[in-house]
């Protein structure tokens, strides 16, 4: 039976695989975002573990403070009471003096235990925002390539005539021709309009030089 399931999960495992390498192949890009998405969520995670233990270490550091002072003043009051002769006030005094320390104890070693806990998760915390920001360069840097990519291979595409691509082609000529004669027509309206205008210019100065002759 045993081997049974054995059999079972190793072959869920290997369609799974095969279905991720097919989604890999299909969109590389897709996945990675896909799989920064929950980098970046696990990055948060930690982000809030760090707040959490922030937290907790100022808790730790108002108790043990608050223990010390509350042992400190059992200790004046049992000296006083020493001094005052009030032996069974002097005895209570000293037994939550002794309980008190011993609190301040525990809580200096919760808070320390607390504060290298807390250092190890801030470590932590910084190296995922270091890799993930790399992680998100190397992915720009892989849009880019994948983009160069997509181009040239559609230019390859569009401009190999010997391949399935060569209406597209035909296509891509036609305009460039289309665009020359355009061209052409444009320049020779220019012309045409520009050599107009000077003979009508020419004109008008050889009656002005007419007019002043006669006169």
């Amino acid at each position: 039976m045993s081997n049974l399931f054995t059999r079972i999960k190793e072959t869920i495992t290997a369609d799974f695989h095969e279905i991720l390498d097919q989604k890999e192949q299909k969109n590389p890009i897709a996945l990675l975002n896909q799989y920064l998405r929950q980098s970046e969520q696990e990055t948060e995670k930690v982000r809030k573990l760090v707040e959490r233990q922030y937290l907790l270490k100022e808790e730790f550091t108002r108790e043990y403070s608050h223990a010390r002072n509350l042992a400190d003043k059992r200790r004046r009051q049992a000296e006083i009471a020493e001094q005052a002769g009030e032996t069974e006030l002097h005895g209570f005094a000293a037994e939550e003096a002794v309980q008190y320390e011993e609190r301040c104890q525990r809580l200096k070693d919760s808070l320390q235990k607390a504060e290298q806990q807390l250092d190890e998760l801030e470590r932590k915390y910084e190296e995922m925002k270091h890799k993930l920001k790399d992680m998100n360069l190397k992915r720009l840097e892989l849009m880019g390539r994948e983009n160069i990519a997509r181009a040239h291979h559609r230019m390859n595409q569009v401009m190999d005539s010997t391949t399935a691509s060569t209406k597209s082609f035909a296509r891509f000529e036609e305009m460039e021709s289309y665009l020359d004669r355009l061209e052409h027509q444009v320049n020779s309206a220019y012309h045409r309009n520009t050599i107009d205008a000077r003979i009508a210019q020419l004109e008008k100065e050889l009656k002005n030089k007419e007019t002043h002759s006669i006169s």
